[in-house]
């Protein structure tokens, strides 16, 4: 039951010309629960009912006409305070977590409509490094929260596999590189060949024209040129499946910047019959001045295409492929004026569709201050990051549980899981100093601390035997949960559904993260101070009925931002 609605629909015909809808939108969570479950403030109403908030209240206190969902109502300093019948609660929402289970949370809000978001998309020839694991798994939590509300998400990783950057490499592999030295080291060895061809230019700048004409021949066909790029693509690609692996992250597609090379003539021609196209010494633009926006270069005055010409171009093929609801964007927030340039494009050509388009921008990760750059080296490649987090779980496992089966799935587990989780637990705006000590602290508000919780959880059931997580929810004695840390949990369960929505609508994985913390916080609260395994029968169902559901929630709201949820820890 949605609360907050249902307390509307009882209000509504009190607080006349006022509407359901407006109502539902006022009701809070009082921060105390001595303040009740539910409040409507009315200071908000009392202009428009010409009566002080106070009256308001007390006016909607005395016409309240009872209802065995609330056990009693109250009007304090321009709040009508309600509080619920606390067995009735914890019945209602046990029921509810228990018959949905893998489902509790989810909506069909989406169903038959599809969401595209482009997230990660990694530059070919470029190691992996901390700097894309943010596009990466905010990108993959958005999928996954639109899939749980009924939408069908589509992912696509909008590889980095076309620029100006591949007539460098390919200068740099003739001047310096060795086939059996790349074959051996991989996308390590493209990165050095990479820099070296950055520092060398930097005293030799005609290597700048000699790789702008390299990428030229590439995007011509060049016989040489195409072999090369296409080597080059597949030894990155090796090494981002097994990132891609170790993360929990699928994409239904890997269409890249190359994708579109045959696709963006018949978008310019489009441009130019719109009389959008300008040229300008040489190059084509659309001029935004209007828009107070720089204009949007297309094609450079050597004839080569720019991201501005691949995005517009990937933009319609996906409206018209997949006829998408929204399109998300998952990038860094120093991209925002690049998107706003080309959404606008998208709107000029006559696209009413432009206004599903939507980029997701989250704060920069620096190195101590120091922005990341693959150019001058100064990155942490993520497959270390992710080691490290692995080794350290590993140790702690075999210092308090060295016993346990499977300790190196676990490791990983729990592992990469708490480097997910440090990223997911920022809003996604803010912007990132990375700390190996930080990364790699597992105490705390963290994601090892909510998985622990979990496995918890999934102790208490095993040890209790007799199909305690499979409970009858019509014959839980709720009367039972009625005390303080019983109903602590019990309000972080009912809220779970509506945390999801939240986190869709602001497009803000980090809402669900903060949810699993308080969710554990509020369960260890009451594993401590309540026994679960005692003898009394009624206490005991009703207590391991709890516990099946906050294992239930846990493990939903932990696979939504791609956490595993081990059963042992």
């Amino acid at each position: 039951m949605n609360y907050k609605q249902w307390l509307a629909g009882q209000l509504a015909g009190q607080l006349e010309g006022v509407a359901e809808e407006s109502i539902a939108e006022l009701v809070e969570y009082p921060p105390n629960p001595q303040m009740g479950d539910l409040s409507l403030p009315c200071f908000k109403l009392s202009k428009q009912l010409r009566k002080a908030p106070q009256a308001i209240a007390e006016e909607l206190k005395s016409k309240w006409s009872g209802n065995d969902a609330v056990a009693r109502v109250d009007a304090v300093s321009g709040y009508f305070n309600v509080y619920l019948n606390p067995a009735k609660f914890a019945s209602d929402v046990l029921s509810e977590v228990l018959e949905k289970g893998e489902r509790y949370g989810s909506q069909e809000t989406g169903q038959g409509k599809n969401i595209v978001i482009d997230y990660s998309s990694p530059n070919i020839a470029k190691t992996f490094h901390i700097g894309h694991l943010r596009s990466t798994v905010i990108g993959n939590a958005l999928y996954n929260i639109f899939q749980f509300m009924g939408y069908n998400s589509v992912g696509i990783n909008h590889l980095g596999d076309w620029g100006t950057q591949f007539g460098k490499l390919i200068v740099a592999y003739k001047l310096w590189g060795e086939q059996s030295k790349v074959e051996a080291e991989g996308i390590d060895e493209l990165q050095r060949l990479y820099v070296k061809f950055h520092d060398e230019a930097d005293a030799k700048p005609e290597m700048e024209d000699e790789a702008r004409a390299w990428f030229v021949k590439l995007e011509q066909g060049d016989a040489e040129a195409e072999k090369l790029w296409r080597w080059f693509v597949e030894i990155s690609l090796k090494e981002f499946h097994k990132m891609y692996d170790l993360l929990g992250v699928k994409f239904d597609s890997y269409a890249g910047e190359s994708f579109y090379n045959d696709k963006m003539a018949a978008i310019l021609d489009e441009l130019k019959a719109k009389q959008l196209l300008e040229e300008d010494e040489g190059a084509l633009l659309v001029r935004l001045d209007d828009y107070n926006m720089p204009p949007a270069l297309m094609v450079k005055k050597d004839g080569g295409t720019l991201y501005h010409t691949r995005d517009v171009t990937a933009a319609i093929y996906r409206k018209n492929t997949y006829d998408f609801e929204k399109a998300i964007y998952v990038t860094d927030a120093g991209q925002s004026l690049h998107f706003q340039q080309w959404f606008k494009v998208i709107e000029l050509m006559g696209y009413d569709w432009a206004k599903q388009l939507q980029h997701v921008p989250f704060g920069k990760v620096s190195l101590e201050g120091a922005k990341l750059s693959t150019r001058k080296g100064n990155v942490i490649h993520l497959e270390e990051l992710l080691a490290k987090a692995i080794e350290k779980t590993r140790e702690i496992i075999e210092e308090k549980n060295p016993n346990m089966e499977n300790k190196d799935e676990v490791a990983r587990k729990v592992g990469v899981g708490a480097i997910i989780f440090n990223d997911l637990s920022n809003n996604r705006i803010k912007d990132i100093v990375f700390s190996w000590e930080e990364a790699l602290n597992f105490e705390g508000e963290t994601g090892p601390y909510v998985q622990y919780t979990h496995a918890r959880a999934c102790s208490v059931l095993r040890k209790a035997g007799d199909g305690a997580d499979k409970p009858d929810a019509s014959a839980i004695d709720a009367a039972q949960l009625t005390n303080a840390e019983a109903q602590g949990v019990v309000r972080e369960l009912y809220l779970f559904k509506e945390r999801v929505e939240q986190a869709m609508l602001k497009l803000e994985p980090s809402i669900v993260s903060r949810y699993l913390v308080d969710l554990a916080q509020s369960f260890n609260r009451f594993y401590h101070e309540c026994p679960i395994l005692v003898d009394d029968p009624g206490v005991r169902s009703a207590r391991l009925a709890l516990v099946q559901s906050v294992r239930v929630t846990l493990k939903n709201g932990l696979r939504l931002i791609g956490l595993d949820a081990p059963e042992k820890i």
